[in-house]
């Protein structure tokens, strides 16, 4: 990113800023009459010559004004924009709605469907799925000839329960001998470190197991990797998706099309939200910095919150580049904050 001097930013800020609040190309003329810029349209002109060779900013047609690129919006986020603070009246309403739920779950989809309405983006929430918690302790209990119930608990003391399916019969004290094992070896672990060392390491020294830790790894498999794709479409809550075809930008339908289906099939939304999952605050995608060719026309602000300090999920909203970064951005800031704030009291 080139360093611009100060007339360069000032104009390039100015630019962003009209552009952002009408969604019209901006002329030389239309700057030159901005009350703070004392700037003749001539002088304008030949700034935004130097700003389009060094590709901050485009014309669309040939008589037209200019309109930002990723390049100037990306400037903007990093270095000229002042964020509004998020209005008490607002906080008021987060906090009042976010501690009505009782569980977990339907406080993060409140959470979501609050987001979404308030910035009138599409709000996107991965749901706690505790990857990042630490395990405490495994238990099986045989419910048939060849089903057995896994009860899994981790640090905060939360069970989760899943039935496995054996392709051969246990007895309760192989069963006893299967958790033991794998307690030693996982507890304390994160899951999403569980998974690397079911992966990698147990896979490797299996030649030297008896049969009963051979069969404990099978179970751990079935537990952490192979229910892992099947949970996904579990993982992600998408609110206000139609939100989005009130903006001009994303209003074609063959983009709304394969925006929705993105949606639908939220593997691409999860990594990208993955990504933010180790952030310490706000995370901006603009356009291609997404890595997914469905996001190209689009800006995704997102935040990560935690429960009692572990980061569990994030949440965010999606929305077109042409977005008021300076109010969304804290309000998503804000709303990570409360919800992590209510997932403490909840429950």
């Amino acid at each position: 990113m080139e360093n611009l001097n100060s007339r360069q930013e000032l104009l390039l800020k100015a630019l962003v800023e009209s552009f952002i609040s009408d969604g019209q190309p901006v002329g030389s003329t239309k700057l030159s009459k901005t009350s703070d810029i004392a700037i003749s349209s001539a002088t304008i002109r030949n700034v935004f010559t130097d700003l389009e060779d060094l590709g901050y900013i485009y014309s669309p047609h040939k008589s037209a004004g200019r309109v930002p690129t990723e390049l100037a919006y990306r400037m903007f986020v990093d270095k000229m924009i002042k964020v509004q603070p998020v209005n008490n009246k607002l906080i008021d309403k987060l906090k009042l709605n976010l501690t009505k739920g009782v569980e977990r779950k339907n406080i993060v989809k409140k959470t979501n469907e609050i987001l979404s309405n308030i910035t009138e983006l599409t709000g996107i929430i991965s749901l706690p799925t505790h990857k990042n918690t630490e395990l405490k302790q495994i238990d099986f209990l045989r419910l048939s000839d060849n089903k057995i119930l896994a009860i899994l608990i981790n640090k905060s003391n939360d069970v989760e329960n899943k039935i496995i399916n054996l392709d051969k019969n246990y007895t309760s004290s192989e069963l006893q001998e299967a958790s033991n094992y794998l307690n030693s070896i996982i507890s304390g672990q994160s899951i999403h470190h569980i998974r690397k060392i079911l992966l990698n390491e147990l896979d490797e020294m299996r030649k030297d197991m008896n049969s009963i830790m051979s069969s404990a790894i099978n179970f751990g498999k079935q537990l952490f990797l192979e229910s892992d794709e099947a949970q996904k479409n579990d993982d992600l809550i998408v609110s206000g998706q139609t939100k989005l075809m009130n903006c001009e930008e994303l209003s074609d339908i063959e983009k709304l099309k394969t925006l929705f289906e993105a949606f639908n099939e939220k593997n691409n939304i999860l990594h990208l939200l993955d990504k933010s999952i180790s952030s310490k605050g706000v995370k901006i995608f603009i356009g291609a910095e997404s890595g997914y060719n469905v996001l190209d026309d689009c800006s995704i602000i997102s935040a990560p919150y935690k429960f009692d300090d572990d980061v569990v999920g994030v949440l965010g909203v999606i929305g077109p580049k042409r977005m008021a970064y300076e109010r969304v951005i804290p309000i998503v800031d804000i709303t990570a904050k409360l919800l992590s704030d209510a997932l403490k009291t909840s429950d």
